[in-house]
């Protein structure tokens, strides 16, 4: 017991000096961030003196805009190299699927399901409704009309076509037709 003690506050003393250590190392790099910082502010952007004439205050303001249209041209001019740049990838991703051809697709299962299996599929146990789309159609009886009569008496076409073959059939054509 005595030992696992040793090695458990050992483990806590070693755990202490690393936060230690840590919260240093973070102290530092912060320090070496605000320096950097100031350094690049003190390089970019030199220390604005505000005059006191109308004239002078003026002058400032125009050059700060003339500043300020260049950095937006930059901006602007930015943007469309993106843009440009980007469509042209896509265009490049376009004519490579072009160059590899047909992807296959592949072969995909025709399933039969009934209504309420699809139903029971999608809703889980929530369905419960038994959807018979037979059940609620009426029955409707087929009359004759007058052109299934006609063609029903006509018959079959052979029979015809048999009867005004040869010389009997020929006879009674032209009979018929006087």
């Amino acid at each position: 017991q005595k030992r696992n003690r040793a090695i458990t506050a050992r483990r806590q003393h070693l755990k202490s000096v690393m936060l230690q250590i840590a919260a240093t190392e973070l102290e530092k790099e912060e320090s070496r961030r605000e320096t950097e910082k100031q350094n690049y502010l003190s390089e970019h952007c030199p220390p604005l003196h505000i005059p006191g004439s109308m004239s002078e205050v003026q002058e400032l303001c125009k050059q700060l805009h003339a500043k300020i249209d260049a950095a937006e041209e930059e901006k602007y001019d930015m943007e469309i190299k993106v843009q440009k740049s980007s469509k042209e990838l896509e265009d490049m991703n376009q004519k490579l699927f072009d160059l590899r051809g047909k992807f296959k697709r592949p072969p995909l299962r025709r399933v039969r399901m009934s209504a309420d299996a699809m139903l029971k599929a999608l809703l889980g146990s929530k369905h419960k409704v038994c959807m018979d789309l037979r059940a609620n159609l009426k029955q409707v009886k087929k009359e004759d009309t007058e052109k299934e009569r006609d063609l029903r008496d006509v018959g079959d076409w052979r029979k015809n076509i048999e009867e005004k073959s040869g010389m009997e059939g020929r006879k009674k054509m032209f009979e018929s037709e006087s």
